[in-house]
């Protein structure tokens, strides 16, 4: 009897937190379709790492899909979030395109979860993340910000007009994500561990001199 009421106590507590709770929720829900796919997640092994129940996370998410769709959406706020706050205006044109390649190539690099997860929803086709009413809003800031430093670019002779902002985002992103969803068959076939600091460094550094130098006149 006394455990029962322990549970219920423990039970009350948590729901008495909701954003909290469901914060938890996605942090683990993302971890888990990052290793398992959305087919291969188990709603069973999130509920158990965060001391939660299956049907409380079907009471905030209301199906292991709508889980996924908001961890997916959880997974690219955070990027950009921590992407607007890197103050791009505060610098010249090509410190802030240095600065936002560099930030992206370590954002990727720092967070294998959030590859998994964008080369899951790409094994979808998409077809969960043309649902979200968030993701398209969130990733207009990102190519807000580029347009904004590469138009302030070519104002002042910098870089060279013509080149379309989408296109300039899909190369940062391009580099930078190749290097962690392909860290390891590209690793075994040419022998270099993509994790090493110095290899990385090295890397880091030249895609940031790639971008710069197609960017520039």
């Amino acid at each position: 009897m006394v455990r029962g009421k322990a549970h219920e106590a423990k039970a009350t507590t948590r729901t008495n937190d909701p954003e909290r709770t469901m914060a938890n929720i996605l942090e683990v829900a993302m971890n888990e379709f990052a290793e398992k796919g959305l087919a291969g997640a188990r709603i069973d092994q999130i509920a158990d790492e965060t001391h939660t129940s299956k049907r409380m996370i079907y009471y905030y998410f209301q199906s292991k899909e709508g889980l996924y769709l908001a961890a997916l959406e959880e997974a690219y706020r955070r990027v950009r979030t921590t992407e607007s706050e890197l103050n791009l205006d505060d610098l010249d044109p090509e410190s802030a395109l240095r600065r936002l390649v560099e930030f992206t190539f370590d954002h990727h690099a720092g967070n294998e979860p959030y590859i998994r997860m964008v080369m899951s929803e790409n094994i979808n086709r998409g077809q969960f993340l043309a649902q979200s009413k968030s993701i398209q809003a969130l990733n207009l800031k990102a190519i807000s910000a580029i347009e904004k430093l590469y138009a302030r670019g070519v104002e002042q002779g910098i870089f060279r007009p013509g080149l379309d902002p989408v296109d300039i985002h899909a190369s940062i992103s391009a580099l930078s994500f190749f290097n962690v969803s392909n860290r390891h068959t590209f690793g075994l076939i040419f022998k270099r561990d993509f994790t090493s600091p110095t290899i990385a460094t090295h890397r880091r550094a030249s895609i940031v001199e790639m971008v710069t130098r197609f960017v520039k006149k």
